[in-house]
């Protein structure tokens, strides 16, 4: 989903991939072997400790119930899906590691993750010199699927919408719907998922009118934000924009209210975790709006399935991690089963393909820059609880 950290995890990676051989990659011999077995392995590059954990653990969680659903129904192809997971410790550095030795250890057919755009950043010059498709479920900064060209990259791809689009749909909620004429903005300038997402908010907000009264800066874990909120406060903003992390989210959220700042609080999807409320509190949260692609109180009855499965594995109620993960294997099970191989480009190029496919919250097709055109969402926190506000296309 997010883009942090990237710089020196994106260079390591293209020092490993330049060290792997194509033996290792989609059209090798490695991959003739797997045709022919009784397996598919498939790799997941996750945030399982650090920073984002919750994001790459429910991620997992949910690609894990769609193996689980492809497994019992006979398969993919007539094949077994086999899951290698390697835990990138929310550090770009780390992810391409992990993606180095899901390629040449495990020799997986493609890869599913990571969570956050600057993990997968890292680890994409190495799939890709081994033409290895990677579907990042949640990885929502623009350029990820881009090269510096501005041409599609070949073998990446992604189940969820892009930040200039979820920026977008919150500036037009706050000036249209919540009828927002002055707001402040508090970003994280040590992400770029933060920044892209303020400055389209911004331009929107704008454009329709609104006035940005200030717009101030963290750093990502940072604990104390009450000296940039007694800056916001003085401007007198009907609503403050807060895209971000949860961990940082909910203290700025807690500590606004705090201050006596009671307008409404606005972010993206990187509010989806239940920690949001337990470190705010449930009061504080009140009065907030963010955009997000799912809520399991979406009564469609294809939502409502799709939550009724995960609860019966786990237990628990999916966010939408989960949900993008889950979608990351439907989408990844159709293209095997379209293309009848796991050679790595002919897979890329059914994955790209992919039109109107059912997936967990509505229907979704590529356009040519391998981002889906899909449903969002404005939740809003009520009493602790995330409920539907306003669903938007899909």
């Amino acid at each position: 989903m997010k883009f942090v950290k990237k710089a020196s995890g994106i260079a390591l990676a293209a020092m490993l991939a330049a060290g792997l051989t194509a033996g290792c990659g989609g059209g090798g011999g490695e991959k003739k072997a797997a045709d022919a077995g009784k397996e598919i392995v498939v790799g997941v590059n996750a945030e399982l400790t650090g920073n984002v954990a919750n994001y790459g653990k429910s991620m997992l969680s949910g690609f894990e119930l769609a193996v689980e659903e492809a497994n019992k129904a006979g398969g993919v192809d007539g094949k077994q899906i086999k899951v290698v997971t390697a835990d990138n410790k929310s550090e770009p550095s780390e992810s391409g590691n992990a993606a180095t030795k899901l390629v040449t250890q495990n020799k997986v057919v493609a890869v599913i993750g990571p969570a956050t755009s600057g993990c997968v950043a890292a680890e994409e010059p190495v799939l890709t010199a081994n033409k290895i498709p990677l579907i990042a479920p949640c990885a929502t900064a623009p350029g990820i699927t881009l090269q510096k060209d501005g041409k599609t990259k070949p073998f990446v791809f992604r189940a969820c919408f892009i930040d200039p689009y979820q920026g977008d749909i919150m500036a037009q909620f706050a000036a249209k719907d919540l009828k927002v004429k002055k707001a402040a903005i508090l970003h994280d300038s040590s992400s770029d998922y933060s920044k892209g997402l303020a400055e389209v908010f911004t331009k929107v907000f704008t454009a329709n009118g609104g006035q940005i009264t200030t717009d101030e800066a963290f750093l990502a874990k940072d604990v104390d934000f009450k000296a940039s909120l007694t800056k916001i406060k003085a401007t007198n903003p009907e609503a403050i924009y807060v895209p971000g992390y949860y961990e940082e989210v909910s203290k700025v959220i807690k500590q606004a209210r705090e201050i006596g700042l009671t307008c409404p609080m606005l972010g993206s999807d990187g509010w989806d975790s239940p920690k949001l409320v337990e470190v705010a509190g449930k009061e504080a949260c009140n009065n907030g709006f963010f955009t997000n692609a799912y809520t399991a109180e979406d009564k469609d009855p294809v939502v409502q399935k799709f939550v009724k499965a995960y609860q019966g594995k786990f237990n628990k109620v999916p966010d939408v991690f989960a949900m993008q993960g889950y979608n990351a294997g439907l989408i990844l099970f159709n293209a095997i089963k379209t293309a009848k191989t796991t050679d790595g480009t002919k897979l890329a190029e059914a994955i790209a393909k992919t039109k109107d496919l059912q997936v967990a919250n509505g229907k979704l097709t590529y356009d040519e820059k391998h981002n889906p055109i899909t449903t969002a969402l404005v939740l809003e926190l009520k009493d602790g609880k995330m409920t539907l506000n306003k669903k938007i296309g899909g």
